[in-house]
């Protein structure tokens, strides 16, 4: 036991006496590597992230609480796996791969903190997001064999401007930082949508946010209630119609009363009766399709979801990366332990050729 604490204590001496005895390379690595990574950090953009928490009214599609509680235990909504909706809670973050949810961002007005600007969210990401020197020097590079920005796609067609899904290459990689830049996450036991957004300007951030929660709620409401509105657009034709054919049965009746007051004749009576009988039937069709249509309306007020803000989003205060501490630290333990790992192997590819020679 004496002796393997003996072996020990002496390969740990060993390796501090190699360390020590290489401290100026360990000197001039670490402090290279130092210096390129306070210049590196140093040079990216900080970002500032934000979030906001939303809770829409669910369907009460119960299943009895027993079962749905011990079920929920497990993380599984069964309530929402009922749901009649063909789009659950579950699929609200998938909205972010859609082109035609993330370009409804393009033309979002925005304006920096400072005040010094005030454009499109678009053109804030195309032409006024600061980028590190490193990225700078690979923009120089790529400007010396520019690419034209084709607006068609590989069949040669025409690109329609305000279409979502024919972009082009600037526009697709517009989008592609926007998805970067957005998240949406679902809480499969309370159903809680958390909206995060990360920018360069704290203000921009917290407008992104709040843009993509009433984009959020919009969607959730149009796909709620689309068809009973599609029933009140239905209905308001048809009552329209009926009253049409009302009024002019009314009128059609009462020229001819009008006209026949003083007649006792049986067939100017019949007639009468007639247009009569043809009114009232006119007057209850578009009695029942004004019913219907209200009863539409309503509808769509009921499918409406509420929407409850459990945590809006803020204006960030400080920086949320990148962690320029934790970057240079790392840093400098990996050009430590890689220091480390030269000179053991160099010393034991030594040792070796020294016992060959023996």
């Amino acid at each position: 036991m004496e002796t393997k604490k003996k072996l020990d204590t002496v390969d740990v001496d060993k390796i501090l006496k190699t360390i020590w005895a290489n401290k100026r390379l360990f000197f001039i690595v670490m402090s290279i590597v130092f210096v390129l990574s306070c210049i590196y950090i140093f040079s990216q953009p900080r970002t500032y992230s934000t979030s906001l928490k939303l809770a829409p009214e669910m369907e009460n599609n119960s299943l009895g609480g027993g079962l749905s509680s011990l079920v929920a235990s497990f993380g599984i909504d069964l309530n929402s796996m009922k749901s009649s909706d063909a789009i659950t809670p579950l699929l609200y973050p998938d909205l972010m791969e859609d082109n035609q949810f993330v370009s409804s961002l393009f033309d979002v007005k925005v304006t920096t903190q400072d005040k010094e600007l005030s454009t499109t969210y678009y053109d804030y990401i195309d032409k006024h997001q600061k980028v590190a020197w490193t990225y700078k020097i690979f923009g120089w590079v790529k400007d010396l064999f520019p690419e034209s920005d084709s607006e068609g796609t590989a069949t040669g067609g025409g690109q329609k401007k305000n279409d979502p899904y024919f972009m082009s290459k600037r526009q697709d990689m517009i989008a592609g930082i926007i998805r970067n830049k957005i998240s949406i996450a679902i809480d499969k036991r309370t159903a809680v949508i958390t909206v995060n957004t990360t920018d360069q300007d704290p203000l921009i951030c917290k407008t992104i946010a709040d843009s993509v929660k009433m984009k959020l709620q919009n969607f959730i409401t149009n796909y709620r209630t689309s068809k009973a509105r599609r029933d009140v657009e239905y209905y308001t034709e048809i009552t329209a119609e009926a009253k049409q054919s009302y009024e002019k049965a009314r009128q059609l009746y009462g020229s001819y009363a009008d006209a026949n007051v003083d007649m006792v004749l049986e067939s100017f009576k019949a007639k009468q009766n007639d247009l009569e009988n043809d009114m009232q039937l006119k007057f209850n069709a578009y009695t029942a399709f004004n019913t219907q249509l209200q009863n539409a309306k309503s509808k769509v007020v009921e499918r409406t979801p509420a929407f409850t803000l459990l945590k809006g989003a803020s204006v960030p205060i400080k920086p949320s990366g990148p962690k320029r501490m934790i970057f240079v630290f790392v840093m400098m333990m990996l050009s430590f332990l890689g220091t480390c790992s030269y000179i053991f192997i160099r010393n034991n590819i030594k040792n070796r050729k020294v016992n060959k020679t023996t």
